[in-house]
């Protein structure tokens, strides 16, 4: 996390942050390595690392943390380009096993890769644990980076207590739900891909889909969120907030993030939920609205549509 310049500064019109980093004060969506360490033991908060294979967390993981298995958060769909959220009940007894009980007040995640940590996130939102969910800033590069250990040893077996569940219905968003409110200014649709895939260069999913992008999206690629691949904090408040402006995003936004099958627009989410927007998640994304005919499309750098 980086420090801010300003005393405080307004965020999307809804939350006002000091100046000091993301969560020094508050407990959002993001906290940092300073948060995490002065509660490192503490029962009340679990700590998972989440990666598609356990080699990443076997070669050393902060210690105390469980692996959070993705592949029990999502499916490849078919074609394998799709990846969408595992049943309720799947995911519920994947955080149960992990020691997820209605005890815990935090659950911080954090991975290799910043993607997994924010579809982490964003699948505990939908689960209904809000508020109780929050990603590492850096990741594990971050903790190493501070001086922190790491551990190659596994934490005891976890399991028991009671978890409850309470799924919601506002956050995944559907390829209707979006086209029924193309062209409302209310609603910002915000596409994390890079250029060829937004503008259609890229012949849509290797020719398996149209090419383009919603019309209406405005681009903003995810990695433009973070610093950079080898110092994988997010970007601080300002530049967020001028991010998602170029993007067309005004106060008041419902933001719908999308990409190609989901993963890179969990990072937009992430941000936009920092910032306090309204955000929504297609979790089909391109690979489910490009390939029905019955859906418009836009190629080239123009968001097209009305908004």
């Amino acid at each position: 996390m980086r420090l801010l310049a300003s005393a405080s500064i307004a965020l999307a019109g809804v939350m006002t942050f000091p100046c000091q980093a993301w969560a020094q004060e508050i407990t959002g969506p993001l906290i940092d390595v300073e948060w995490l360490a002065r509660r490192m033991g503490n029962p009340s908060v679990l700590i998972l690392q989440a990666e598609m294979n356990r080699e990443p967390y076997e070669q050393g993981h902060i210690p105390g943390a469980r692996f959070l298995d993705m592949t029990r958060f999502v499916w490849d769909g078919d074609p394998a380009w799709g990846t969408e959220l595992q049943p309720s009940e799947v995911i519920g007894g994947t955080l149960r096993s992990l020691g997820l009980h209605d005890g815990i007040e935090h659950v911080v995640l954090y991975a290799t890769n910043p993607l997994f940590a924010s579809r982490a996130f964003m699948t505990m939102e939908v689960m209904g644990f809000q508020d109780r969910v929050h990603v590492l800033d850096g990741g594990l590069t971050g903790w190493i980076s501070s001086g922190r250990e790491v551990t190659t040893e596994q934490p005891p077996v976890a399991g028991g207590g009671t978890l409850t569940l309470g799924v919601r219905d506002d956050v995944l968003v559907s390829a209707d739900w979006i086209y029924d409110r193309l062209g409302e200014d209310s609603v910002a649709l915000v596409d994390a891909r890079p250029n060829d895939e937004y503008t259609g260069e890229d012949g849509g999913l290797g020719d398996g889909a149209n090419p383009g992008h919603i019309p209406g999206a405005h681009q903003m690629y995810w990695e433009d969120l973070i610093e950079s691949r080898e110092s994988p904090y997010m970007r601080d408040s300002l530049q967020l907030v001028a991010l998602f402006d170029d993007a067309g995003v005004q106060d008041g936004d419902t933001v719908v993030a999308y990409c190609m099958v989901g993963w890179r627009a969990s990072y937009t989410y992430l941000a936009a939920r920092l910032l306090g927007y309204d955000a929504k998640f297609y979790d089909g994304s391109w690979r489910d609205w490009g390939k029905r005919a019955d859906l418009p499309s836009v190629i080239g750098r123009d968001p097209g549509g009305q908004r």
